[in-house]
């Protein structure tokens, strides 16, 4: 098997519509697949060269508070985390700053990881690697 690229990713969620109120209100994405019927369904939101999907309704579609965690790489990492904390989202781990990036981890209404992430030269090999993982309790 050769895997030739990443097709999409699925977070699940409880609630189509309060999901879309956090991902598109709050996040500020587009959604460009809406496949909804009865509070089930799947939203895609194409960012960049990859797709980020919410799904509820299905058997599959379980949210998972550890599970992993969705990174999202943006264009100001300070007014970004500004944007979140106006909103009253929770954090797992405020700003943070690595060699190569800065990064922060929150939640969405399902308990769902989501990160900021920002990358100080793009582009740059050493900077492709995911950060350095912070020791508990840190902030910055």
């Amino acid at each position: 098997m050769k895997i030739l690229d990443l097709a999409f990713t699925v977070l699940p969620v409880t609630n189509l519509k309060t999901a879309r109120a956090f991902y598109e209100g709050i996040i500020g994405l587009v959604p460009t697949k809406v496949y909804e019927k009865d509070g089930m369904g799947m939203i895609e939101y194409d960012i960049g060269h990859s797709t980020l999907a919410i799904g509820a309704g299905a058997p599959f579609f379980k949210p998972a508070p550890d599970g992993g965690a969705v990174a999202f790489e943006v264009d100001d990492f300070g007014a970004a985390l500004a944007q979140l904390k106006t909103a009253n989202v929770a954090f797992v781990l405020d700003g943070y700053e690595t060699p190569v990036c800065h990064m922060a981890i929150f939640k969405d209404p399902d308990g769902n990881q989501l990160m900021l992430h920002k990358r100080k030269a793009a582009g740059s090999d050493s900077t492709r690697a995911a950060c350095a993982e912070p020791s508990a309790g840190s902030t910055n």
